[in-house]
């Protein structure tokens, strides 16, 4: 039995919706830790859920405390990363000044429209500053929401952080900003000149000016000196791991609860259908246009598994020993599709399916899973472009061959090929920080075979 003392190691918060993680990575970037939180939602000044901000505060204090204190590892970088669209605000003198408002918060005072007009347009307005029209979800218009809806509590706003900034600026007492927060959907960027967009000086608005997102603040914690980083937006970390390793152009699918596919190489302005599509385009770690789509791929899957599970009268968890019949598949490529065919309803179910027309559920299962595959397939389609000859799997359906399989086939002029990475999103962040050991990562990339 080997025991190490002292094992060097990056440390990463990555704050989700629902868990908080840390994660601890050796110098060739495997986890050798990680725990989960979960901490119940409060309500904010309005009676809203939102995180509980000051919980997530003493829990990160206190581990990396604990951490320190560890004779197991030594920490010499910690870096974070947060889900986007939302911000904080601070005093003069550094104090948050509210809860952290919830991104599904409905707007109390709407302004994108009056933005809009002002600023040539919805359509242009949203092109140029690469955004579609989110409400919440464009944080820019929850800043100003505040200004003109709380006025009592703008007087004292000094400065406006993103998550990420913020969860750094706890350890560092430094006010920043960078591009992968700044550059989401947030409304504030101006994609055209590459600066924030002009309507934020004119509103009186301001945010630092961002800043290199790979250079960290070096801190003193508990006697220990430790490179903090200044945090990053979660989808551009999940592409760092992709970015610094693969040799050729690709487009990274990464399929979860949204299937969110991303063109790192793809530059072209939005248009307006695009934009109608809820295409995006969010800012790589090199200050990039990340053109990206989107599809609510798991909650789709998992409202119609209820349904045949409730028809064949199965367990809802049937569909995890399904053995893909790769014939099958194949063959169904071919046909018309039989759910989605007049697209996705609002519940995600389309009820008029006659669930009767299967021989049992194991068919109905490779049916929905290859309709499910030609909606993913309209969503990359979005972002494709002619240089694209590679597509990389990741997330849960990676382990769901009757997916990949159908992606495979229906894109024989690709090389597809899914990924083992797991927790890529604290992965990129911890790269970030330690660019010195990117030659020892390797992608494990196995390639899908048509008929294999």
């Amino acid at each position: 039995l080997v025991i190490i003392i002292n094992m060097k190691v990056t440390a990463v918060f990555d704050i989700g919706k629902t868990n908080k993680k840390i994660l601890l990575f050796d110098e060739k970037f495997r986890i050798v830790h990680q725990k989960e939180a979960v901490f119940p939602e409060i309500t904010d000044d309005d009676g809203f859920r939102c995180d509980d901000i000051e919980r997530l505060e003493e829990w990160i204090l206190e581990t990396m405390n604990e951490l320190i204190a560890s004779e197991k590892y030594d920490v010499s970088a910690v870096n974070f990363t947060t889900y986007g669209a939302t911000v904080v605000y601070l005093d003069e003198n550094g104090k948050r000044l509210t809860p952290l408002y919830n991104y599904e918060k409905p707007l109390q005072n709407p302004v994108d429209e009056d933005i809009y007009e002002r600023y040539g347009g919805k359509t242009e307005f949203c092109r140029r500053t690469a955004s579609p029209a989110l409400g919440a979800l464009n944080s820019g218009f929850q800043i100003l929401d505040l200004k003109r809806s709380k006025p009592e509590i703008w007087r004292y706003v000094k400065y406006v952080l993103h998550f990420p900034q913020y969860l750094s600026f706890i350890l560092t007492g430094k006010i920043t900003s960078e591009h992968t927060s700044i550059g989401c959907h947030t409304a504030m960027w101006d994609f055209d000149e590459m600066k924030y967009h002009k309507w934020l000086k004119d509103e009186d608005v301001s945010l630092p000016e961002p800043e290199d997102i790979g250079k960290p603040v070096v801190v003193g914690i508990n006697g220990k000196t430790i490179d903090v980083g200044i945090g990053v937006h979660d989808s551009s970390a999940s592409l760092v791991p992709y970015l610094v390793s693969a040799k050729e152009n690709f487009i990274l699918v990464s399929t979860g609860t949204w299937c969110i596919n991303m063109n790192p190489f793809n530059h072209s302005p939005l248009t307006k259908e695009e934009l109608e599509s809820d295409c995006l385009n969010f800012l790589s770690i090199n200050m990039k246009p990340v053109k990206s789509s989107r599809l609510f791929l798991g909650r789709i899957h998992d409202e119609n598994i209820k349904r045949l599970a409730d028809h064949f009268n199965v367990p809802t968890s049937f569909y995890k020993t399904v053995k893909a019949d790769i014939e099958l598949t194949h063959s169904l490529i071919e046909k018309d599709a039989v759910f989605f065919k007049d697209g996705v309803p609002a519940d995600h179910v389309d009820k008029s399916v006659d669930l009767d027309g299967f021989k049992d559920v194991e068919h109905a299962y490779h049916v929905l899973t290859v309709d499910l595959v030609r909606l993913v397939k309209h969503s990359i389609d979005l972002v494709m472009d002619d240089d694209n000859r590679h597509l990389y799997i990741t997330g849960g359906f990676t382990r769901n061959r009757i997916f990949t399989k159908a992606i495979s086939t229906l894109y024989k002029d690709k090389e597809v090929y899914t990924s083992e990475i797991d927790n890529a999103t604290s992965l990129g962040a911890a790269m970030l920080l330690q660019k010195d050991l990117l030659n020892s990562f390797d992608l494990g990339l196995n390639k899908v075979w048509l008929f294999a």
